[in-house]
């Protein structure tokens, strides 16, 4: 009696991931030359959706990712990850199709790397932006900023998610809540009373990475960045919007290098929601 043949790689079943699946997604994002960051995906599953392929050998996941969702007016896609022996199989297109069925109706963001875009497209997602990494050893400059900033509070949560909600232009308190625990710093700016910016600081890797950054201006995002990095001796990554130049420009005077960038893409929306005056770094390029 004959075994039956193994399905194809793009046949096999897509199915959800659990934080007990947090291991084999960082094995993968290891796989790929991309820091193991368990950290983050332990975020990510817990506050997203994940779906995966599970190696048929028994050897973890071949593909995964995770989609956040803001509710019907919002999800975003990220993390698609494709183990290299079974890259360029059809597998990441297999992905997303089920990612896309899932979210149905519902509006689509995400951040694609150079090597994705014409995936992406292919699927019907549009360019609307982009964002520059940067990194490196930061030096702060020598007179101190105008703009005061504190470490945030547990009573700063509403406060933030209140400054939020239009800059993001959707609500985030899922993620928010979960940034006193997640970030190794949550600074906040305030002025009279009132909060005009936030910024969180993680670690991932060998670094620290800054975001999200909100800020009413450049001057409040600068001294953001400046408290957050006091904190750590780690180098600093930052994944800015490239609207915002006079940032960039700040960083690469302040030690930071220019790296890698991300095409900015939605798929069902002309444009991401909010004030994109106001939003100078994602949390990550996983979650928007």
């Amino acid at each position: 009696m004959h075994s039956p043949s193994p399905l194809p790689l793009v046949d096999l079943p897509v199915r959800r991931l659990t934080r007990g699946d947090l291991v084999s997604c960082a094995d993968l994002s290891e796989s790929r030359g991309w820091p193991r960051d368990e950290h983050r995906w332990g975020l990510l599953l817990s506050a997203g959706t994940g779906y995966g392929i599970a190696d048929p050998e028994g050897k973890g996941l071949i593909a995964a990712c995770v989609m956040t969702s803001y509710g019907p007016r919002l999800a975003a896609v990220g993390m698609l990850l494709v183990a290299e022996r079974h890259a360029r199989q059809g597998i990441a297109r297999r992905l997303m199709h089920h990612v896309m069925a899932e979210a149905g109706s519902t509006p689509l963001a995400l951040y694609s790397t150079s090597q994705g875009q014409r995936l992406y497209e292919e699927l019907g997602f549009t360019q609307v932006g982009r964002t520059q990494r940067v990194l490196g050893r930061f030096r702060p400059e020598d007179r101190p900023s105008a703009v005061a900033t504190r470490a945030a509070a547990a009573d700063d949560l509403q406060a933030m998610v209140r400054l939020d909600l239009p800059v993001f232009g959707i609500d985030r308190t899922h993620i928010i809540a979960r940034l006193p625990a997640f970030a190794d710093r949550l600074q906040v700016a305030e002025e009279n009373g009132e909060l005009t910016g936030y910024a969180a600081l993680w670690p991932s890797g060998d670094a620290h990475a800054v975001g999200p950054l909100v800020a009413r201006e450049t001057a409040t995002a600068k001294a953001l960045v400046t408290a957050v990095a006091a904190t750590t001796d780690r180098p600093l990554r930052v994944d800015v919007d490239a609207r915002h130049e006079e940032l960039l420009d700040w960083l690469v005077e302040r030690g930071l290098e220019r790296g890698s960038g991300t095409a900015v893409m939605t798929y069902g929306i002309a444009d991401l929601p909010g004030d994109a005056g106001r939003r100078f770094a994602p949390l990550t390029v996983a979650t928007g």
